[in-house]
């Protein structure tokens, strides 16, 4: 088996691993101005999809240009996802060569996709090797899935599964994973036999601060802001941040308002109660929430009420965040509480790093206080060394991170058989 890295290595995005030359694991773009792909246009057979994150599949629907029609897998939250994601692509710069699809190819999705549930193997045929594949819970997001491909698996003349003597591989790509127990879903204890694993890395050098602490300085800071006569605003990504802030919320007493995508993904993974930790606690979070519109000025009036805004985009890259936050940066009673990871380059790193942000095509000083919380959905250097511990024996592949090299070394000084692809690698498992 052979894995070529076309983006996500010693990055964080546009996240895709072409595996034999026709198999393809996720097809994202990385956030940025403008938006970056993977660095060239694979033809796969077959597209597995780890999860509804636009870093690993906002780039899908370009598979499906021209007469190319592979064949694409998930768990149905991220078919769901994917579509929602591709919209607002569009929305966004749909009349624009920086969007490689159409609305056609969006529409095409649901010609050649296959929903899957964890735990439950398929065959996929690609390149003329059928590879059995299992999705199994990565505790990420709804319907996120560590991918187990296992190439031993053949085809006899009559069309029964037999052993192949084309490979004897087993490798499991953790795509975005944790290890602890989120509100909105329960962390992966999914340890599948494996002779390869290619691992995010994206808090390799992290230790999460306990995550009740974590909420309870949070819910802190936003009751004490609105007490003193200040807004927060708490901007978060519409897939799993929007939804988890909603449960803290609930949690806490606090009645946010909603707005942006989240709103949308709110109601969109509530109907798979079965990818969800506690389906009866986000209906609570959801009816205790109140969704905005954006109708005539609602947006200006909320922040000057004193309240708590819940809105997309979670690293200040476009979206309603930029209605709020002109309306609130001049002043130190209100709030700004960053929640979520920060790329570099982009308006959160920078408002995160230096207290400023491009308004308008201005750069402006924010006087609101900028706090960061830790409510991330990834694992950290503990939950990573913990998973890897039971691949010991396996050679390990690190990417999604900006540190992959440094884990890489730690790795190998472990003991482990472990390095950190470059974008464009090819890697002889």
């Amino acid at each position: 088996m052979e894995v070529e890295f076309l983006g996500g290595a010693r990055e964080v995005g546009r996240s895709a691993v072409l595996v034999d030359d026709a198999l393809l694991l996720d097809y994202g773009l990385l956030t940025a101005d403008p938006p970056q792909y993977p660095v060239r246009d694979p033809e796969p057979d077959a597209v597995v999809v780890s999860h509804g994150h636009l870093d690993h599949v906002g780039a899908v629907p370009a598979l499906l240009k021209g007469d190319r029609r592979p064949a694409i897998h998930w768990t149905p939250p991220t078919a769901d996802l994917a579509r929602t994601l591709a919209r607002d692509t569009l929305k966004l710069h749909g009349n624009s060569p920086l969007c490689p699809f159409s609305a056609e190819h969006v529409a095409r999705l649901g010609e050649v996709e296959h929903r899957h549930g964890y735990g439950e193997p398929f065959v996929v045929s690609a390149g003329g090797t059928d590879y059995e594949v299992t999705l199994f819970n990565a505790g990420h997001i709804p319907g996120s899935a560590h991918v187990l491909i296992d190439d031993s698996v053949g085809r006899s003349p009559t069309g029964d599964r037999t052993q192949s003597d084309n490979g004897d591989t087993r490798l499991l790509y953790t795509g975005d994973f944790h290890t602890d127990d989120q509100r909105l879903v329960a962390g992966t204890t999914a340890r599948p036999d494996a002779d390869a694993v290619i691992c995010e890395a994206t808090y390799a050098d992290v230790t999460h601060e306990d995550r009740r602490a974590v909420e309870d300085r949070w819910a802190e800071r936003v009751k004490t802001t609105i007490w003193e006569g200040g807004t927060v605003v708490a901007p978060a990504f519409a897939i799993g941040r929007t939804q988890e802030l909603m449960l803290v919320a609930e949690a806490n007493g606090l009645t946010p308002y909603v707005d942006g995508m989240g709103v949308e993904v709110t109601r969109l993974v509530r109907q798979y109660p079965e990818f969800l930790r506690d389906p009866e606690a986000l209906r609570r979070a959801k009816g205790a929430a109140r969704f905005v519109t954006g109708r005539d000025g609602q947006r200006e009036r909320i922040a000057r009420d004193n309240e708590l805004i819940v809105t997309t985009s979670g690293m200040l890259a476009g979206g309603p965040v930029h209605s709020y936050l002109p309306e609130i940066r001049g002043s130190p009673t209100n709030a700004v509480t960053l929640t979520g990871y920060q790329v570099e380059g982009t308006p959160g790193r920078e408002l995160q790093d230096h207290g400023r942000l491009a308004i308008n095509g201005t750069v402006r000083p924010v006087s609101a206080r900028v706090d960061s919380y830790d409510f991330s959905a990834h694992a950290d250097r503990g939950g990573l060394e913990s998973f890897l511990s039971d691949y010991e024996d396996a050679r390990v592949l690190v990417n999604h991170g900006d540190r992959c090299e440094a884990f890489a070394g730690d790795l190998r000084a472990d003991g482990y058989a472990a390095s950190a692809p470059a974008i464009g690698d090819r890697v002889e498992l």
